[in-house]
């Protein structure tokens, strides 16, 4: 007798109860009904979401810290580490220009804000002030010397990821320095440490859906969905150009590593919906780290590459900023000269690397750009306020892409990247267990496919 097939409802309870992709995807589209029919009680929802990103960079530290030392550690070299860091550096530099150039090329070809007519006096730049808090983006010594901890704990207690990864480098030095038999029980503690702080990882993503649907409803509440029609040919420049700059990445990444994006994409599907939906890429970073790890990249490289990406490889900041500045430039009436377009790009190389962290970072930028040419008023920069959060979105998937795409690049220059397993697990032919340990990932069987698996 042929066993009995589940009823459609079953098996849509059966996928919603075991895959968080299913959860976080309905989650979004809640959000977005919520906000549209009921914006004054979308608002009231926004600590879903702030709760949801507390509870992650609350385990952020700890986790660059234990996965960096104990990689120094078992690679046995802090020669190899520091090559690590020298050529993730190059590619970030590379990369991050890259996306600038783009966005300077797309925006003088499509001028999407020509015609507009604004006049800067008429913008209200107090929102500016008050998304940026009044702040300012730090120069290069302070940017460097803001890298260098004051104290051990202090760095995690501010939870500055650089400062962070100063002390794991120190601290893996210094074990190798002493090694093994003078300190035979730090290093097994702090892998303990490291797995459990991957069993919190776990834990707290089971809220994933409900941090996706508060910050969805609030974004839709708060802006509505006319805000995409004024700025339609912007918003699709900026997508259009994220995509071709998403295009070059894989064929970069199938060119040094042979891997694909593609599958690399459906790989991480869970964490870039989340991304997405809480328009945060430090909302998934340690997952990222795990998935990376369990995909053959080494602990030091994936330790040390992807949380320096996160203030030195904002490739989706950077396309956005040289397209903006040209946008306000346009909109106001003023036509930047080639050498002018030159400034903009040395000026944005050098802003877009200390923003992270930042509250309005990328209006800290902007303004710092245009008082830099001088030719475009300061207010201008208000234009942008209405369509920022829209960009989110197109900023959180081109930066996490491209930090993860340097990963496996630099990975893969060092010698640091199983390519064998990382086709299995890109292929599905292992999969991704969250909560097992290291080297026990089982094959999925014939009757469970390798996405399902858990």
């Amino acid at each position: 007798m042929p066993p009995s097939v589940p009823s459609l409802p079953r098996r849509v309870a059966r996928i919603l109860r075991t895959s968080l992709f299913a959860q976080v995807a309905c989650a979004l589209v809640l959000g977005i009904v919520v906000g549209k029919l009921w914006p004054d009680l979308a608002a009231d929802l926004q600590p879903l979401g702030d709760g949801f990103t507390r509870l992650i960079k609350t385990i952020i530290s700890p986790l660059v810290f234990c996965v960096v030392v104990v990689g120094i550690a078992k690679a046995g070299d802090l020669k190899a580490f520091g090559r690590i860091g020298l050529k993730a550096l190059i590619w970030f530099e590379v990369a991050s220009t890259l996306a600038l150039l783009i966005g300077l090329l797309a925006a003088n070809v499509v001028q999407p804000g020509s015609g507009m007519n604004v006049d800067p006096a008429t913008l209200d730049t107090s929102a500016v002030d008050e998304k940026t808090g009044g702040g300012s983006l730090p120069s290069t010594t302070e940017f460097v010397l803001n890298a260098l901890p004051t104290s051990f704990i202090g760095a995690f207690a501010e939870n500055s990821l650089l400062q962070v990864l100063v002390l794991a480098c120190l601290v893996g030095a210094a074990l190798l320095y002493l090694g093994h038999t003078k300190v035979p029980q730090v290093l097994p503690a702090l892998e303990q440490a490291q797995e459990i702080i991957f069993a919190i990882v776990g834990f707290v993503m089971r809220l994933a859906p409900i941090a996706v649907f508060g910050a969805m409803a609030v974004l839709i509440g708060q802006y509505g969905l006319g805000v995409i029609e004024t700025y339609a040919k912007l918003i699709v420049l900026c997508y259009a150009a994220a995509a071709f700059f998403i295009v070059l990445l894989a064929v970069a990444l199938r060119m040094v590593t042979g891997l694909s994006l593609w599958k690399f994409l459906r790989y991480i599907r869970e964490e870039m919906l989340l991304a997405l939906g809480t328009a945060s890429t430090e909302s998934v970073m340690p997952r990222v780290m795990q998935k990376l790890r369990k995909a053959g990249a080494r602990d030091d490289a994936v330790g040390l590459v992807l949380p320096t990406g996160y203030s030195f490889n904002l490739d989706g900041a950077s396309l956005y900023l040289s397209i903006g500045t040209l946008f306000i430039a346009q909109a106001v009436g003023v036509d930047l000269s080639l050498g002018q377009q030159i400034t903009v790009l040395l000026v944005l190389m050098l802003t877009s690397k200390g923003m992270a962290g930042i509250p309005g970072s990328a209006f800290l930028a902007l303004s710092a750009t245009a008082a830099s040419l001088g030719a475009i008023p300061a207010g201008a920069v208000a234009l942008l306020l209405g369509v920022d959060r829209i960009m989110d979105s197109m900023r959180v998937v081109t930066n996490l892409l491209g930090n993860c795409v340097a990963v496996f690049a630099v990975s893969r220059w060092e010698g640091a990247l199983d390519a064998v397993r990382a086709k299995k697990v890109l292929d599905g032919e292992i999969a991704f267990v969250p909560d097992a340990p290291e080297g026990a990932l089982p094959a999925p069987s014939a009757k469970e496919p390798a996405s399902e698996a858990r």
